[in-house]
């Protein structure tokens, strides 16, 4: 039992982090001013900071979708460069000058995403500023862009292309989430760089949730995203000509429609590739789907359990089933193979100091294998922003802050800084020896592939940033991938073989 006041008992340990994990590029101030090319566009995902506390290695799982969509729409005579500041190749090349930069905007990012604009614009491009910043915070955004992507880029980058092209570029252009997503082109991976992803599968399938968590970026005002989805065998031919053995559904929620899932397991089945997914707990009301799943490659779902409070899940508006039920709902998902990644979210209004050993407890008796934590942050024009801003709670609006690592307004039942403090001992508690071993599987077969992943990825942030630096992340985890299909295979044979029930064991990967 983890005593109440063990996360503040003492300091918590200074953990490693270079300078390359925390600190962007510095762009070359002297490049001179220069003739753009014509028909050329760079999309550019801005450098931001990694947070000591977790694993390097997630920021290196899988490219940005929304890019090599914006890619995959352009006219066959513009020539369309990728660049992800976050893979440490350095500054975004300039040589030649691009006639377009479209750089992607998080509020966490904002700032360097206006460097790197007006960096860009100095020298002659026009830039495009678009994501969830610039539908929050189109003001602020405006006078850093030539032009806003306000919506759903891929139905307007064409229109924004050709209006560059005929030097008649407007301001905004707008666009909604109402189309068919199943007519939207399949992203265009081949402008990746392959070698620095543990794997370039990202997947979508469908767009949207059937929740509207006051705290979640699905609530920003303005943003309507209906749930679509895509036809399966459209997402089982992107899997397969991805050529990758393990792919990530970067979905809001899988599993907001299950007749959809039962579809899509169904049509993954036969290609014997692996992969994981966000679902919602509730997924778990339909044991059918979850034996589908298993079948069909599913050997990890990350799970937004957010809080164990019923009353918490209540005020943030999430339906869920109660959280005494939890534990049940892990075991089928355990028995069925896959490994659960549990998200929680800190310092909601019902949270006192005791959460912190509270949660690490019940992650620990539920061999959860994975966890994920997050100070509750409200995203500007969100319900949550706005009650924070009414009640006088915000601390101040330095955006480069509002990363879930950093607590930006005033909690109720403890101060600003126990809740920092909470967070960092909630990932040392997890990410230690102690713990990782308390939460092997039960089943001996599995315990030693569970704790060479565990290893590789909680707790090898000096051996993630050498694979990041030097190229390495997919030529090092391809194998890895291909060893756990092949168990997980051995799985699927034994699990279609006993239809009441399956038989636990299958390994995590670092891609849960």
């Amino acid at each position: 039992m983890i005593h109440p006041n063990e996360p503040f008992a003492g300091p918590l340990k200074t953990l490693w982090r270079p300078q390359a994990m925390f600190k962007p590029p510095q762009l070359d101030q002297s490049a001179p001013p220069a003739a753009p090319r014509p028909s050329y566009a760079l999309l550019i995902n801005p450098f931001y900071p990694k947070d000591a506390n977790a694993s390097f290695g997630k920021h290196v799982l899988t490219p940005t979708l929304a890019l090599t969509s914006f890619a995959a729409a352009s006219p066959a005579h513009w020539r369309v460069d990728y660049w992800d500041e976050n893979l440490l190749h350095g500054h975004p090349p300039y040589a030649p000058l691009p006639e377009l930069v479209g750089i992607t905007v998080h509020l966490t990012f904002a700032k360097r995403a206006f460097e790197l604009a007006h960096w860009y614009r100095s020298r002659g491009s026009k830039v495009v500023l678009g994501g969830l910043h610039v539908l929050s915070c189109a003001e602020e955004c405006a006078s850093h862009a030539d032009a806003l992507a306000m919506g759903d880029g891929v139905q307007i980058w064409p229109k924004i292309l050709a209006d560059c092209e005929a030097g008649k570029l407007e301001k905004i252009y707008y666009a909604t989430y109402e189309n068919q997503y199943r007519e939207d082109p399949a992203p265009r991976r081949t402008i990746l760089p392959k070698r620095s992803f543990l794997t370039n599968a990202s997947l979508i399938a469908t767009r949207g949730c059937h929740n509207r968590c006051n705290f979640c970026y699905l609530a920003t005002d303005g943003l309507r995203m209906p749930y679509r989805m895509r036809d399966p065998q459209q997402i089982v031919d992107e899997f397969v000509a991805s050529g990758e053995p393990y792919g990530v559904f970067i979905d809001n929620n899988l599993g907001s429609r299950r007749d959809y899932l039962h579809a899509l397991c169904r049509a993954l089945k036969p290609v014997r590739k692996i992969w994981s997914a966000a679902v919602t707990v509730d997924v778990t009301d339909d044991p059918t789907l979850i034996r589908e799943m298993a079948l069909s490659g599913c050997m990890g779902v990350f799970i937004g359990f957010e809080s164990l409070s019923d009353d918490n899940l209540l005020n943030a508006h999430k339906k869920t089933p109660k959280t005494a039920d939890y534990a049940r709902r892990i075991r089928i998902l355990h028995d069925h193979g896959i490994q659960v990644n549990g998200s929680f979210v800190l310092g909601f209004d019902h949270d006192r100091k005791d959460v912190f050993s509270q949660t690490a407890q019940w992650v620990e008796e539920n061999r959860l294998e994975c966890a994920t934590f997050h100070i509750l942050t409200p995203y500007p024009a969100t319900p949550l922003f706005r009650q924070m801003e009414t009640e006088g709670r915000l601390l101040h609006r330095d955006w480069s802050r509002y990363d879930t690592a950093h607590a930006v307004f005033r909690p109720k039942h403890m101060t600003p800084e126990e809740l920092e403090h909470g967070y960092g001992w909630m990932y040392q508690r997890l990410f230690s020896h102690a713990s990782i071993w308390q939460r092997r599987p039960e089943d001996w077969r599995a315990v030693a592939p569970y704790l060479a992943m565990s290893y590789l990825y909680k707790r090898s942030n000096r051996f993630w940033h050498f694979l990041i630096q030097n190229d390495l992340v997919h030529a090092v985890w391809r194998p890895v991938m291909g060893a756990t299909l092949w168990r997980h295979l051995r799985f699927r044979r034994a699990l279609e073989q006993s239809p009441a029930r399956a038989t636990s064991g299958i390994v995590i990967t670092a891609g849960v």
